[in-house]
């Protein structure tokens, strides 16, 4: 880790840095950024992240950062104290936000499953094709992340799933969905919006909007439960098949009831 100076301003941590608000130096309490500050921290933010992405954690510095934004390196201790700082930021910039926006719209009693998972799928994917940087640079520097730091971003993912799988599971009570293993299912959704970071590229022709409704939609043609599922004639190997699929999904919910 790179030793931050003596003296100076602490830094600000992840939603401090949304949040707009900070910790003065002399530690009395938050104060608000300047306008100007908070542009910088943003541009200092942004450029960290695109550094960790193409050079990885451990092969970016703090002077790496400081050349990018235009700073010298002791004007960037007046915003940042060290790396890990600035993982922080990300982490709560994308993990822990993810987490806490999707818990928001799970809990939403004016949507049904469907539009839950809809909304859920569209909030991750423009997130991973809006800020593209963030995620890839937290995906390429897990292992290289120090442990409370790695800790933090755990326990968001976990968030993430949890949410994702408590819509599969009120769908399926609901009768809205199949009756799929909700875990393997919400995992399959989740990488498949993750991947969006990856291939991507925003334009102004381009937009992210199109692409999260049809990844939306895909994911909800993934879960939906179709009546025509079962034919008025089925075959009997077909229709034994649905019939252990049903018995399946009741055998776990017992299993879990235990």
């Amino acid at each position: 880790m790179e030793e931050p100076p003596v003296s100076g301003v602490d830094g600000v941590y992840g939603d401090r840095v949304t949040e707009d608000v900070e910790r003065g130096g002399n530690g009395r309490g938050p104060r608000k950024q300047a306008p100007r500050r908070k542009l910088m921290m943003s541009e200092i933010l942004e450029q960290a992240m695109q550094l960790f992405a193409e050079r990885g954690y451990e092969g970016t510095t703090l002077q790496d950062v400081a050349d990018a934004v235009g700073l010298s390196r002791p004007n960037l201790y007046n915003y940042v104290r060290s790396k890990e700082e600035l993982l922080v930021a990300m982490v709560e910039a994308t993990s822990q936000e993810a987490a806490n926006s999707l818990r928001a719209l799970r809990e939403r009693s004016d949507l049904d499953s469907t539009q839950k998972l809809q909304a859920l799928v569209r909030a991750l994917v423009l997130q991973r094709a809006n800020n593209p940087a963030q995620f890839r640079t937290l995906d390429r520097s897990e292992q290289a992340l120090p442990s409370d730091i790695a800790e933090r971003h755990l326990d968001s993912r976990r968030a993430v799933l949890r949410e994702v799988t408590g819509v599969l599971d009120e769908g399926i009570v609901a009768g809205l969905f199949r009756p799929l293993d909700s875990r393997v299912t919400a995992l399959s959704i989740i990488g498949m919006c993750n991947w969006v970071a990856w291939w991507f590229h925003p334009a102004p022709a381009h937009p992210a909007g199109p692409v999260a409704e049809q990844i939306a939609a895909n994911a909800v043609a993934m879960v939906v439960q179709v009546d025509e599922r079962r034919p008025s004639a089925p075959t009997p190997l077909g229709a034994v098949a649905l019939l252990q699929q049903d018995l399946d999904y009741l055998a776990r919910l017992l299993r879990e009831a235990d």
